[in-house]
């Protein structure tokens, strides 16, 4: 009875078990409430901080040990303006916080030329490690980022004074600076840098930050502080440094991005490519390597071989028993890895400096495939000393009138002492050289300074002023068919930009101009080929402005200089007649627009004669055209000195607009409003220009005289309105000049 007993009470524990498991293993679809919630129940602080300590570890130390160190350690308060100062960097000073490893890396680089100038008057000052250079590990585990130096350290004395305390000046400068600066509205980034307190900026990212440091005249000693205090003590590990100084902080949980390998890698190379120290990144990579093979492992997974084999196959194999069989295996290998290995070639003299390094760098720096088309490398001294390289492009970036003026140019990358500042500003160059790439690289400059500091310092001008014209020296120098081929095509515009922009430098650039001209159906010419080539007694440039080549000199107002032999240029860009105009005059000679009032040929005392005795011809027919005919359409009426074949033509005033610029005007209004000059200008009436020898002109005078106060038939403008609609664009010259012919050969009767 016991043992029947006895069996029903395990049958009945079997299905308490079952029914158990059917709860823990429910697939009904619902989620416990509490998922992921902790099972070890509440933590108190003490335990949150038992937590910490055991995550933050130093090599060598554990939790226990890092604990009693800390309670032996001597406590200091910041100076009073140092915590200010590093609240308000914390809170509101950087927008950018990936500068904290800029910052440090600096620091590190003073730190190895301080000891490398040591080394030159004390030998021993590198013995305990003659390596100068900077590495930075990630250990996510541990949440950390370590960032160590080889330089010359710091005595215990140097961390308190150095780490603690800022010269009570320099931090009054500071925040006085900064607060004008919110009050101005202005971004208060990269102002510490300038006050020698970079080393603060690690706050931006990490809670703690542990300093580690040796001195050759010191022990090795543990700075340690969490923005609120800070404390030092001897390090129990002894000298594990040799020389040098290690970073290490303990990142906040929203700047974990920063223990990424590629985000460090980008980095350095965005802001520390140029340091003049290796800087290593403890990175992986993946290697293919030979592996022995288990032999044994190896018989037991292949399958048995068929006993009809062939004799030499196992002759071979019996060969081959005495090699040691390998086989190929990829494996993540840990390693230093250089990040800076692109030399600032700058800082060399320019004649050490060959060819395919100046092409090498060029390609490295601005992420472009091509060779540059022209470079030049110079150092500048005098009121501010920099370093400089500059290139000109093969292509021009896409893009490149997109939103000028206003888009800002990073083309150009400011360092101060190798150390990259900024590419984001409008004031290293002007507008119109925004295609030209390169480095400047200054000590004068504050480190770090900002880039709205930055535009108002100064030195920038000064820099700006030199480059412009190192700029312009380098264009200069292009060889000319390389210069017409290629360079005048891809940013022949922005020369002439510069002429209308760059006042003080408006007379090197008129010496880059390009244009064709009626000396040549293909090839470019300067303004100074144009000038040798000028008459004996011709006295102006003269210029034509059309849309094509074959508008202006199928203009009638380039027929007579033609004929005569004079050179017109031929302007058919819209922007020609503006750069025109904004040149008074090159090597002393002035620009005439033929389409406008002013041209004029030397002529002897019979022409003279003879064209004021046809003035005094065709009299009642210019009075009757101003006063009568054309009252309200024109200032005057003349006789032409410039038609040959055309009847008329009508000529702008000196301060009108040509035809030409009234088209493009007039393309403008529909996108910009009409201010008072468009409007004074849009108002000026044109000259009527006759050709006395045109027989059109000479019927006219005819009728004219023969009936003096007959009224016109009718307004001119109703037939002038069709025939607009008739003529095609491409080839307007050609029917108006059969038009000239129908009127003459079937002797129309004119409607005026």
């Amino acid at each position: 009875m016991k043992r029947v007993w006895v069996i029903g009470l395990l049958f009945a524990l079997l299905a308490f078990a079952a029914v158990k498991a059917d709860d823990e293993f429910d697939v009904d679809g619902t989620v416990e409430e509490d998922l992921g919630k902790s099972r070890d129940g509440s933590r108190t602080d003490d335990e949150v901080v038992q937590r910490e300590e055991e995550a933050i570890q130093l090599d060598g130390l554990n939790a226990a040990q890092i604990k009693e160190l800390r309670e032996k350690s001597e406590k200091h308060a910041f100076q009073a303006e140092v915590n200010r100062m590093m609240k308000l960097i914390i809170n509101s000073l950087y927008k950018n916080k990936e500068i904290f490893l800029r910052e440090l890396i600096s620091n590190a680089s003073d730190a190895l030329d301080k000891i490398r100038l040591l080394s030159l008057t004390n030998e021993d000052a590198m013995a305990t490690n003659e390596e100068l250079t900077i590495k930075i590990k990630s250990d996510k585990e541990k949440n950390m980022l370590h960032i160590t130096d080889t330089g010359i350290g710091m005595t215990k004395e140097e961390l308190v004074k150095n780490l603690g305390t800022i010269a009570k000046s320099g931090t009054s400068e500071f925040l006085n600076k900064m607060t004008e600066m919110q009050e101005e509205e202005q971004s208060t980034s990269e102002l510490i840098g300038q006050f020698g307190v970079g080393f603060y900026s690690a706050f931006l990212v990490a809670d703690k930050v542990i300093v580690t440091s040796k001195h050759n005249n010191d022990t090795q000693h543990i700075w340690e502080s969490d923005s609120n205090q800070f404390s030092v003590i001897e390090d129990p590990r002894g000298d594990t440094l040799g020389r040098g100084t290690t970073i290490t902080l303990v990142l906040k949980e929203e700047a974990s991005d920063y223990l990424e390998l590629e985000t460090i890698k980008n980095l350095v190379k965005k802001y520390s490519q140029f340091i003049n120290f290796p800087i290593y990144v403890w990175a992986s990579k993946t290697e293919t390597v030979e592996e022995p093979i288990d032999e044994d492992a190896e018989a037991a997974e292949e399958p048995e071989k068929e006993a009809s084999e062939d004799e030499a196959e196992v002759e071979e194999e019996e060969e081959d028993k005495d090699k040691p069989k390998t086989k190929k295996v990829e494996k993540t290998v840990w390693d230093w890895e250089l990040m800076n290995d692109i030399k600032p070639i700058w800082q060399r003299p320019a004649k050490e400096v060959e060819e395919d390094e100046y092409k090498a760098f060029y390609k490295t720096f601005s992420k472009d495939n091509d060779d540059p088309m022209a470079h030049i490398h110079f150092t500048a001294e005098g009121e501010v000393t920099f370093k400089s390289i500059l290139f000109v492009p093969t292509s021009a970036p896409r893009g490149l009138f997109d939103e000028y003026g206003s888009k800002k140019n990073d083309y150009i990358k400011l360092f101060v002492r190798r150390v990259f500042i900024t590419d984001d500003f409008n004031d290293m160059m002007p507008k119109y050289l925004n295609f030209i790439k390169g480095v400047v690289d200054s000590d004068d400059l504050p480190l770090n300074v900002s880039r709205e500091t930055l535009q108002q310092h100064k030195l920038l001008k000064v820099i700006r002023k030199k480059l412009v014209r190192k700029t312009l020296d380098m264009i200069k120098k292009i060889a000319e068919e390389q210069y017409n081929d290629k360079f005048w095509k891809e940013f022949g515009t922005n020369i002439k930009l510069g002429v209308i922009e760059d006042h003080s430098n408006r007379t090197r650039l008129a010496k880059l101009l390009r244009f064709q001209t009626s000396n040549s159906e293909t090839d470019l010419a300067s303004l100074e080929q144009y000038v040798e080539r000028m008459k004996e007694k011709q006295d102006k440039i003269y210029f034509m402005a059309g849309t094509s080549r074959k508008e202006a000199e199928s203009s009638p107002f380039v027929e007579k200089l033609l004929k005569k032999g004079y050179e017109v240029i031929y302007l058919t860009e819209p922007v020609d007649e503006y750069c025109i105009q904004a040149l008074p005059e090159f090597d002393g000679k002035r620009f005439q627009n033929v389409a406008k009032e002013g041209v004029k040929f030397d002529e002897s005392e019979k022409t003279k004669e003879k064209r004021e005795a046809l003035e005094k011809e065709f009299e009642p027919l210019t009075t009757w055209l101003k006063d009568k005919a054309l009252k309200d359409k024109i200032e005057k009426a003349v006789l032409s000195q410039r038609l040959t074949n055309s009847p008329c033509a009508l000529v702008a005033s000196q301060y009108g607009w040509s035809g030409n610029m009234e088209r493009i005007m007039k393309a403008q209004a529909y996108q910009t409003g009409k201010d008072i000059s468009t409007n004074y200008y849009a108002s000026q009436k044109k000259t009527l220009e006759l050709n006395p020898k045109h027989p059109l002109v000479k019927q006219l005078l005819n009728r004219i005289e023969e009936e003096p106060e007959e009224e016109p038939e009718g307004p001119a403008e109703d037939d002038s309105e069709d025939k607009e609609e008739t003529v095609d664009e491409d080839d307007d010259e050609e029917t108006v000049r059969r038009l000239h012919t129908l009127l003459l050969e079937d002797n129309v009767k004119l409607r005026i």
